[in-house]
């Protein structure tokens, strides 16, 4: 058991001295933080061409 137990803490000082898996962690949140201003702005400009629309709606049932 003990044996096992030694194993498992080289195995995971190892797993801890690779530095692969930071990669895919700030990919990640370059992502998520892309996404995120993402729908932020699309939020705003949404509002914007609904805004427009209303406009542009109101201006022809006028102009009839």
């Amino acid at each position: 058991m003990y044996i096992q137990l030694i194993k498992l803490r080289a195995r995971m000082q190892n797993l801890m001295q690779l530095e692969e898996g930071q990669d895919l962690i700030e990919y990640a949140l370059v992502v998520a933080l892309i996404a995120f201003a993402a729908t932020a702005g699309m939020s705003s400009l949404a509002t914007a061409i609904n805004s427009t629309f209303s406009t542009i709606g109101t201006t022809l049932t006028t102009a009839i």
